[in-house]
């Protein structure tokens, strides 16, 4: 517990974040919430509004809860982001072609992100630190060559 008030807040939101498939949980929201917004754009910019008015409402409505869930309950990962690609494609028929094609492709880059994230992978080093690795594994080598 102490480990954790030590981190601080931003310390904390990075922990939580690389424990779940973040950018895909979030990218699918915004498209689901993008399209969303375009349901109430005045009738001259609307280009189809549906095949039924629910449908299209319903559809992205989806999008945005399943983006949530991907954030909050990220063990079924996999259900949550293939029902994510098959929503954000059917809005192409039943949401201004998928909120004028920005948030159909929020969606399903959200969806794949999340897809492909897994679960048991190390976080990344930075390039920094890495490049520090090598010259102290260098350094060791020069030292014991020596």
């Amino acid at each position: 517990m102490a480990d954790r008030t030590s981190r601080g807040p931003r310390g904390t939101f990075r922990a939580w974040r690389a424990r779940r498939p973040f950018w895909g949980g979030l990218l699918l929201a915004l498209g689901g919430g993008e399209i969303l917004l375009t349901e109430k754009a005045s009738l001259k910019v609307v280009m189809h509004i549906g095949m039924q008015g629910l449908a299209g409402y319903l559809l992205p409505g989806l999008m945005a809860l399943l983006g949530l869930l991907l954030l909050f309950n990220p063990a079924q990962r996999l259900f949550y982001s293939i029902t994510g690609v098959l929503l954000s494609l059917g809005t192409w028929l039943t949401s201004n072609l998928g909120g004028f094609f920005i948030g159909l492709l929020l969606g399903v880059v959200g969806s794949c992100l999340a897809f492909g994230w897994l679960p048991d992978q190390e976080p990344r080093t930075s390039r920094r630190k890495r490049r520090r690795a090598r010259a102290l594994a260098a350094q060791e080598a020069e030292g014991t060559a020596a």
